[in-house]
């Protein structure tokens, strides 16, 4: 599994709300979707207005999310 952490933002209203998420994926793609899935049940919000601005692999160093740290040990 890899660790990637992703950044974007989704409207929401008038307003951008920002997110960046850790998670652990076998792909970058399932990531993603994993990605759309939580924030648009979370929030309310359907695919289109969320717009992701980067993905990247992470080593298990850089790692900042503690539910990740905890399944890391």
């Amino acid at each position: 599994m890899k660790i990637f952490r992703i950044r974007g933002w989704f409207k929401q209203g008038l307003h951008r709300q920002r997110f960046t998420r850790e998670l652990l994926a076998l792909s970058k793609e399932q990531a993603l979707q994993r990605v759309y899935s939580d924030v648009g049940s979370k929030h309310r919000v359907k695919r289109n207005l969320i717009h992701i601005e980067e993905t990247v692999e992470v080593k298990p160093e850089e790692v900042k999310d503690p539910r990740i740290l905890a399944m890391l040990e």
